[in-house]
């Protein structure tokens, strides 16, 4: 296994300090503030450590300050409920006597039942696809820039290439194949954990598309809030569409969708988020 995915792996294992107390380290993927993926992912183990044979099935969370990735994060769980067959915990991640995330989830036991889904987009396979290391390699970046999009445990691929330095306006819509770098043990909770933490990578940057910027060129952007809900079982080892689109914009914020399909078009996850896209110039 790669080091890249490792360093990942050993950020989702959290120490426990107590009863429903948990502390997790962060990683700097460029700007001065842990990324969002990493405290989704973080918030879902730690509350999937209070749950015993269930499975998340929705996640619901607000980014409330900037996260230092030099300072530890501790999550507070609270058991708000255990049923029959759901369970419901809320997460709590706090850096200095503050909280700068806020989620709650739940928890299905395993049901059969009515079952449908839309089909998945008709895009080229990932091999046909530019990666995004690729993609870089085109553009005079700094070497540290550089590094940062090459020391990602996720390697991506997208359908539509896209230029951070010089975007131009273009529909709100993208499609981006991905995959954990190297095989993943077989444990249903680690993939969906990994599945929250690439979630975040990007989708955002939908919403900046019609308007010929991004977030290397004229905008500030930030989460500010994310949902996401796991239809059914997947590898996340192996290739995920992810299909994006912005049904709007407006007041400095961007709403972004997106659907998750594994390759043989089974819907596996669906995904929203309202991010800040502020003009800066």
């Amino acid at each position: 296994m790669s080091n890249i995915l490792q360093s990942l792996l050993d950020q989702l294992d959290l120490e426990q300090l107590e009863v429903n107390l948990f502390r997790g380290m962060s990683t700097t993927l460029g700007p001065p503030r842990v990324f969002g993926g990493q405290v989704i992912g973080q918030a879902l183990i730690a509350a999937l450590r209070t749950v015993d044979d269930r499975l998340c099935h929705s996640l619901h969370g607000y980014f409330l300050r900037p996260g230092d990735p030099t300072l530890p994060i501790i999550y507070e769980v609270d058991r708000i409920r255990d049923g029959k067959s759901f369970t419901t915990r809320r997460v709590v991640a706090i850096q200095k006597g503050e909280a700068i995330f806020n989620m709650s989830t739940s928890f299905h036991v395993v049901e059969d039942g009515l079952s449908h889904q839309v089909a998945m987009p008709d895009v080229p396979p990932p091999q046909d696809c530019y990666s995004e290391e690729e993609m870089f390699d085109r553009v005079d970046l700094p070497k540290e820039m550089r590094n940062m999009m090459r020391d990602r445990p996720i390697e991506m691929k997208r359908v539509e290439p896209i230029s951070y330095f010089e975007p131009k306006p273009r529909e709100p819509f993208q499609h981006v194949w991905f995959r954990a770098r190297n095989a993943l043990p077989d444990d249903p909770a680690l993939h969906q954990c990994i599945l929250a933490y690439a979630s975040d990578l990007g989708i955002l940057s939908t919403s900046t598309l019609p308007h010929g910027k991004s977030f290397f060129k004229g905008l500030m952007t930030a989460s500010l809030d994310h949902a996401m809900w796991f239809h059914r079982p997947f590898k996340v080892d192996e290739w995920v569409l992810f299909a994006q689109d912005s049904p709007a914009a407006g007041g400095s914020r961007g709403f972004n969708r997106g659907s998750m399909f594994s390759q043989d078009g089974t819907l596996i996850a669906s995904v929203a988020q309202e991010g800040l896209i502020r003009e800066t110039g």
